[in-house]
């Protein structure tokens, strides 16, 4: 049901559905230190952190809890994930606030609530159970946290994701991948699949996202080596991520992690308040790709434009290049890969991902 207490502002509406965090430690004076996500903001009584959502009430941190404020039904594809579960569908939920300041933020309505005066949208309170069950009525296999930063929220997305699991359903994060590892480790029992954004690959854009690059590249090291099914996207916008060096930097360091990572790289589009850049063609995104394959990474997606990036829409065999599943932006045209493994129906090698 939509929440309509007599309050003065979104505000107090969000700070009424919170319950006490479990990321953080009491220090003295009354103040709390958050490690929800990177910033480990140091917060004093009264004061709230970063994201606007997790504030220090008389030395206790209080989280937001018991609400959504985007709820949709989703392909698995759109998160996108390419190698989890093809043709499924992702209920995928979203609170309010972030721990960035993204210009370009499609999502800038959850996201920049309580710091953007044009942002903001009622929350409706749902429980973990009855996200469940919607899930199931609409054909899910999936439930994802995404459209504000699931880091800042994640006391929340544990609550659900411990009753999706339960219920045989597989859970992700959709992150800009600005972590700790004392987060990392909160969600990974109930967690499957995360997808990092890696914004830039140049430490000055990082910071004026309001972030840093090391920490999101410690982030794709460490999901990946705690066992999360990881991929990562990069949005490539013109004249500010999409020169060939920076690029194939991005590249070269996700094959350094490991080279069965995939990489998305997918078209930005004028949004909230980055309309300055051209909309992202298909020969960029091609290019993109190119250098991802140079780089040594055996999975590379172009994203955002169906049917106009050839066979970067596509999954195929790392070991013999057979196609394995074809694709029209997030509709699944034909899937050959075995369940078992991903095997592939021609060489019988293993492709990674979670196909079951």
């Amino acid at each position: 049901m939509a929440v309509h207490p007599e309050a003065r502002s979104l505000a107090d509406i969000l700070d009424q559905l919170t319950v006490e965090g479990e990321l953080y430690e009491r220090l003295p004076d009354g103040k709390v230190l958050c490690y929800a996500c990177g910033h480990r903001c140091t917060i004093f009584p009264g004061k709230r952190g970063i994201c606007k959502v997790r504030f220090n009430e008389n030395g206790i941190l209080k989280v937001p809890w018991g609400y959504v404020g985007a709820l949709q039904c989703d392909p698995t594809e759109k998160k996108p994930f390419n190698h989890v579960l093809p043709g499924s569908l992702t209920l995928t939920f979203g609170m309010l606030g972030c721990d960035f300041h993204c210009p370009y933020c499609q999502n800038h309505v959850t996201s920049q609530a309580l710091r953007d005066p044009a942002a903001g949208v009622e929350p409706t309170q749902l429980t973990p159970e009855q996200i469940v069950y919607l899930a199931y009525r609409y054909g899910a296999r999936l439930i994802g946290s995404s459209y504000n930063e699931p880091l800042i929220t994640s006391e929340w997305a544990v609550a659900i994701f411990k009753d999706a699991r339960a219920a045989g359903l597989r859970t992700c994060y959709i992150s800009n991948g600005n972590a700790t590892p004392e987060v990392l480790r909160y969600v990974k029992p109930s967690t499957d699949c995360y997808k990092v954004d890696l914004k830039a690959f140049n430490d000055k854009n990082y910071r004026f996202l309001g972030g840093t690059l090391e920490r999101v590249l410690n982030t794709i090291r460490m999901v990946y080596e705690m066992g999360f099914w990881t991929e990562v996207v990069t949005l490539v916008i013109p004249g500010y991520n999409d020169s060939n060096d920076e690029l194939r930097a991005a590249a070269e360091f996700i094959a350094s992690v490991s080279p069965f990572i995939p990489w998305h790289v997918t078209a930005f589009h004028k949004d909230y308040k980055m309309t300055d850049p051209d909309n992202t063609s298909a020969e960029t995104l091609i290019r993109a790709a190119r250098i991802g394959e140079e780089a040594g990474l055996k999975y590379v997606y172009a994203g955002n434009l169906p049917g106009r990036v050839g066979k970067y829409e596509h999954t195929f065999c790392h070991h013999c290049r057979a196609l394995l599943v074809e694709r029209f932006g997030y509709l699944i045209l034909r899937n050959r890969i075995s369940p078992n493994r991903g095997q592939c129906p021609d060489c019988g090698t293993p492709n990674p991902g979670i196909w079951t």
